[in-house]
């Protein structure tokens, strides 16, 4: 006999909501709600499991017994299971029971668990908290920080890796994280923080892009209101959060939604639809109505619940192609007899309408790697609603470039000027991202040529054309101070190296340049659009050196930007110039504090009458080798 009292959550209107995959904030409803009845403090269950044959929910509380607590299906077809228990309170352990269509019993995981048990444990945590957020300042100001036209400087981190208290051979916490990593980025002059997934997931090595619980933060690093905790830190000192989210796949693991209830629920039934080759995970089925439900639900439920200021979407292009990874025979055409998976990409901008109207002060960027057209165009224009995408372009033609020797880089000066013929047909980010120091890929400072002091001035120039090229950026951790090895998410980063001199060059280096990247308006003003952008010279082959021009709103905000390509520095080299003028040289990569050689510093610069670049005005420069620097015109 059933100890579930009857109870709903759901109205009729949220049923037909869910039913249509318009039900955007289902975790209010779905999963395990503390509440009184009747005068009785316990827990509500709803659980989606349309080809059940029966659901109970197991526990601490019952002896894991599925015959104590079973649920009561709903009699309107939604699919739904649910039931009140009384007694069973907050930190109570459970799974749901589940009796499948094909007469197999599992044991699941709830989807919408708001807390979970430490991998390796699977099971989910009755969990509500009432934490008390203190950043309403930031709240209500964050528009400016988040905007397009802001600057947008953000360190990718992996939290497991970042620094861990090695003594005790563990993990750093929430809290702890919210004392150091917070002091370090806002030391290092970011302006945002991308924490990669922090949703629960059972296998380290998949870096948490494999995700079992997709409302819960992995208990790893402590209790979900700890992480409250760290992203109210990081607001209290004027730094965004970016969360990754993966919408792409999950893991096929026993507990998670794979089989969820006997069926491909929240699966696509077609393998060739269904099934990632490439991670060995399952693929949602991004055209039923429930599971859109679902993850615009999820989406939504880290901006509200959690105030991320926005969302890095993984493995955009793997959503947006059938045939993606994939080949002939592997995958059947859409309607139309194209490539396009076009059930992902109503999804998508569902997706995106949905973050952007309930959310306007955040960014939604997506990492998507092909020539897809419109990614970060508005839906009503025919895009895919992202506020930015991942310009991949750029960062492989441009880590190609650097890796060359400089001797060779005369032949291949189109490889680095190239993503400039497209920079403008996206909002893009520049990524020089986990993925690029791992898999024998080398750390950045590695894929430099050279001895020591060029692969570290080569990583300096590198960082700073990414950061006076236009769009947004991103860097890795440990790419900052030039970490050696490559990125092993299994260690705390190589923090002692910052007792050597090219390495705390490095980091003083990258502090500054983002402080120069945050202040300076014609770097970030116009970054997404042409007309803060001018060549002043990119065919100088010979002498491997780049020359151009970053404008804002207003003229005497413009920067001139030199980079000399090679370790050979170039006195006497001249380059036109907008207008009659002096000027003074505001950055220089080849400073003693940043282990440069300091030895060609323009002090005084004056502008001549001669022609040149196709400029009436032009300057004679010395160019430190492998370096870059900025001038800005004086003030009258």
């Amino acid at each position: 006999m059933s100890k579930v009292i009857a109870h709903s959550l759901f109205s009729d209107f949220d049923i037909s909501l869910f039913k249509a995959g318009k039900h955007y904030k289902l975790y209010e409803k779905m999963g395990a709600h503390l509440l009184v009845k009747d005068g009785i403090e316990g827990t509500y269950f709803a659980v989606w499991a349309p080809s059940a044959k029966k659901v109970a929910v197991i526990g601490d509380f019952n002896y894991w017994n599925s015959n104590e607590h079973q649920l009561h299906v709903r009699w309107d077809s939604s699919g739904i299971w649910e039931g009140f228990i009384p007694y069973v309170q907050k930190g109570n352990v459970y799974k749901y029971h589940i009796l499948g269509s094909d007469d197999m019993v599992q044991e699941k995981a709830d989807p919408y668990a708001k807390r979970c048990e430490h991998p390796p444990k699977t099971g989910s945590i009755i969990w509500e908290d009432n934490y008390n957020w203190k950043d309403s300042s930031w709240m209500k100001n964050r528009k400016k920080h988040n905007a397009l036209n802001a600057p947008f400087s953000v360190y990718e981190v992996h939290l497991s890796s970042w620094k861990q208290k090695t003594a005790e051979n563990r993990f750093m916490s929430y809290t702890e994280l919210a004392d150091e990593l917070v002091n370090y980025v806002v030391d290092m002059n970011f302006t945002h923080v991308e924490l990669m997934p922090i949703m629960e997931f059972p296998y380290d090595p998949s870096w948490g892009y494999q995700i079992t619980g997709y409302f819960a933060p992995t208990s790893r690093f402590g209790y979900p209101d700890e992480l409250k905790f760290l992203i109210d830190k990081f607001h209290e000192n004027n730094i965004g959060v970016l969360l990754d989210w993966v919408p792409s796949h999950f893991p096929s693991d026993a507990h998670g939604l794979g089989n969820f209830d006997g069926s491909c629920l929240y699966e696509h039934p077609d393998p060739r639809k269904g099934y990632h080759q490439d991670w060995k995970s399952l693929i949602f089925n991004y055209g039923r109505n429930e599971v859109k439900s679902f993850l615009i639900s999820n989406a939504l439920f880290w901006l509200d619940q959690y105030h991320a200021d926005g969302l890095r979407v993984d493995a955009v292009a793997s959503m947006l192609f059938l045939d993606y990874s994939r080949k002939d025979g592997e995958w059947e055409p859409n309607v139309y007899g194209g490539r396009e998976n076009l059930e992902a990409i109503s999804f998508l901008q569902e997706m995106n309408i949905a973050v952007y109207e309930n959310f306007p002060d955040v960014q939604t960027i997506a990492e998507e790697s092909t020539s897809f057209p419109k990614v970060s165009s508005p839906v009503f224009a025919g895009g895919l609603g992202f506020g930015m995408k991942w310009m991949m372009g750029w960062m492989h033609d441009s880590l190609g470039y650097f890796s060359k020797e400089t001797i060779y880089r005369k032949y291949h000066q189109n490889e680095v000027t190239f993503s400039l013929n497209y920079a403008f047909t996206e909002n893009f980010m520049l990524p020089l991202s986990h993925d690029e120091v791992v898999y024998g890929k080398k750390s950045i400072v590695d894929k430099m040529p050279g001895d020591e002091w060029q692969k570290f001035a080569n990583i300096r120039l590198l960082y700073s054309y990414m950061y006076t090229h236009p769009g947004a950026k991103l860097l890795f951790q440990g790419c900052e101070f030039g970490q050696i090895s490559e990125w092993n998410f299994q260690k705390s980063l190589d923090w002692f190296v910052l007792k050597y001199d090219v390495h705390k060059g490095a980091k003083n280096f990258v502090k500054d340049l983002n402080m120069f990247y945050k202040t300076e308006k014609a770097l970030f003003e116009k970054q997404f659009s042409e007309d803060g952008f001018e060549w002043i010279h990119h065919n100088d082959h010979e002498n491997s050196v780049l020359s151009y021009i970053r404008k804002g709103k207003s003229t005497k905000d413009n920067i001139i930007i030199i980079l000399n390509l090679t370790q050979i520095p170039r006195e006497n080299y001249r380059i036109g110039i907008p207008k009659k003028g002096n000027l003074k040289e505001i950055f220089n990569s080849d400073l003693s504090k940043y282990n440069g050689t300091e030895n060609f510093v323009n002090a005084s610069i004056s502008s001549e009458n001669t022609p040149w670049n196709s400029k009436a005005q032009s300057v004679v420069l010395n160019l430190p080798p492998l370096a870059m620097i900025a001038l800005k015109y004086k003030k009258d």
